[in-house]
């Protein structure tokens, strides 16, 4: 029985699905929360500048600090990530900037459901990655 006073989030790998240790294949949302969506960030600092022209692993790194800014200001943390969509643009190499959001995630348990793309472009040409994502906050 689920108490309907509080939020609950389950992460699902169904036996008849990959397993993989990157993404969970399925989260389930019930009762109170709040849910926190984010646009598209890209490799911009504060100021707006574009950070790491032409390398995707700094770009992913900025990206994922924008995230994480925004998450907090949604009164989110990493960990409430239930959904990130990922964008790279076509020929960019995926193990850089897959290695810095090992980083960033670290060793947190339930990594969120992710779609990857690759694009043709993105709104600069200089940007190389793009991250949106969907957070849950139980309350």
């Amino acid at each position: 029985m689920i108490d309907s006073t509080k939020g609950q989030v389950s992460y699902i790998n169904p036996d008849d699905l990959h397993k993989n240790p990157a993404f969970t294949n399925v989260v389930a949302v019930t009762g109170l929360v709040k849910t926190i969506y984010i646009g598209g960030q890209d490799a911009v600092d504060a100021s707006g500048t574009i950070v790491g022209k032409g390398d995707i692993k700094k770009q992913t790194e900025q990206v994922l600090a924008n995230l994480q800014a925004a998450l907090k200001a949604g009164g989110a943390e990493l960990e409430h990530v239930v959904k990130w969509n990922l964008y790279v643009v076509q020929g960019q190499p995926l193990q850089p900037g897959f290695e810095a959001f090992q980083k960033f995630w670290g060793r947190r348990p339930d990594p969120p459901v992710i779609t990857a793309m690759f694009v043709s472009g993105l709104a600069n040409p200089d940007f190389l990655v793009e991250m949106d994502a969907i957070a849950v906050v139980p309350q």
